[in-house]
């Protein structure tokens, strides 16, 4: 079956941009993965990432170029990848690591200002039983 360029360069487009999501999903998972867990948990993570990766790429690529997998598809899949890692991926990390922070940061914050009238309570009534 002879495919026409225009849909060959779209396959080639689709599939380094697949390989552009693997590689932003792996640096997520590799922020996950810096909790220290046990060993056979991380096996367990391991194989689910790939799964969850693989079913990502399959349905981005069968609603983007009708599932047509090639040598060349694996090929810029990888290219893909390895771009990104190369290219984008410390930026990337950084900026995952400043947004998870400043979340965590705002949790905090919001909690101890949820919790302080609370605290003011017992301790004022901890206070009066002492007396």
């Amino acid at each position: 079956m002879v495919i026409p360029l225009w849909m060959q360069f779209r396959i080639i487009i689709f599939s380094f941009a697949s390989g552009i999501v693997t590689g932003v999903l792996f640096d997520i998972y590799r922020l996950i993965r810096g909790i220290k867990v046990v060993r056979y948990l991380v096996i367990i993570e391991d194989i689910l990432f790939w799964i969850l990766s693989a079913l990502i790429v399959f349905v981005f690529l069968l609603y983007t170029q009708y599932a047509v997998l090639s040598v060349y598809v694996y090929m810029y899949l990888i290219l893909g990848i390895i771009c990104y890692l190369w290219m984008f991926s410390k930026w990337f990390i950084m900026v995952e690591k400043k947004l998870v922070g400043g979340l965590f940061r705002i949790i905090r914050i919001l909690f101890k200002h949820i919790l302080y009238p609370f605290k003011l309570l017992f301790y004022k009534n901890k206070k009066v039983s002492k007396n």
